[in-house]
């Protein structure tokens, strides 16, 4: 039988994957009570959902944030125990080696972000979060705090294209103009790098001859707002094991990858 899990949600703007996601838990539908809504941006109008829903809202303002924080005489403060070294070795998402000055700089406001992020998340008792048209890529230093353990993470997000295809912020005008014949969305654990995580589920659409991108997004969040929902209760299932699959590349015959495997039964069950 399933836990009622505490479900923590990040949003960016209207907030449509986190409705179906209320709608969803309202209708008992999945095991899962949204605890709070934390966004980046103050006009989110997701916020207003999850308020009309009785749940607690927030705001860590990426923008004023970064303002505040590069008009720090010195520069911006570095969270406390972060090894910002280790950060840019680990983040999977920019090659400092290019330019590590604009690496350190840009990784260094992102943290200061995130430390701000975290104080605000840390008022909840939550078991999963949830990143519902979040768009922010978060940071080893986030990542190592709310989700410490690497066999059991905890943060989910969901991509608009059939990852590892078209990776970044317009999956779906992507799969427009590469003119894809099949489009979809994703559902993925978050780690250190740009929606590279283990995946966890994925739906996929036709795409016909004359759609347009309209049409594609339109088919794209039908079908986000029913695999969202589906994937926290897998969650809630505790029926989401992490193992490794061999993935050699040249050079590297020993190289693993995490991957999701799905259980019929719960973990322990």
């Amino acid at each position: 039988m399933a836990r009622t899990i505490r479900v923590g949600a990040l949003i960016s703007g209207g907030g449509t994957n986190l409705q179906a996601i209320l709608d969803a838990a309202a209708a008992g539908k999945i095991d899962a009570e949204v605890v709070f809504t934390g966004s980046d941006n103050p006009w989110a109008k997701g916020l207003v959902r999850a308020e009309k829903a009785g749940v607690p809202v927030f705001v860590a303002d990426y923008a004023e944030t970064v303002r505040q924080e590069k008009a720090r005489p010195g520069g911006p403060r570095l969270p406390e125990g972060l090894d910002l070294g280790s950060l840019l070795a680990r983040q999977g998402v920019m090659d400092a080696a290019v330019d590590p000055d604009r690496a350190q700089r840009f990784f260094a406001l992102r943290a200061a972000w995130e430390a701000r992020l975290l104080e605000e998340m840390n008022r909840f008792d939550w078991d999963l979060l949830v990143l519902a048209g979040f768009m922010r890529l978060l940071t080893p230093y986030f990542l190592d705090r709310a989700s410490p353990d690497p066999e059991q993470p905890r943060i989910m997000n969901i991509h608009p294209a059939l990852l590892p295809a078209f990776p970044g912020g317009d999956g779906y005008g992507d799969t427009f103009r590469h003119g894809c014949k099949v489009g979809g969305c994703t559902v993925h654990f978050v780690d250190c790098g740009e929606d590279s995580g283990p995946i966890i589920g994925q739906k996929a659409y036709a795409v016909d001859p004359g759609d347009d991108l309209a049409a594609i997004r339109k088919k794209g969040l039908a079908l986000e707002w029913q695999l969202f929902p589906e994937c926290i209760q897998l969650f809630a299932e505790n029926r989401l094991k992490i193992t490794r699959r061999p993935c050699p590349a040249p050079g590297e015959p020993d190289r693993m990858r995490k991957v999701v495997e799905v259980l019929e039964k719960p973990m322990g069950g």
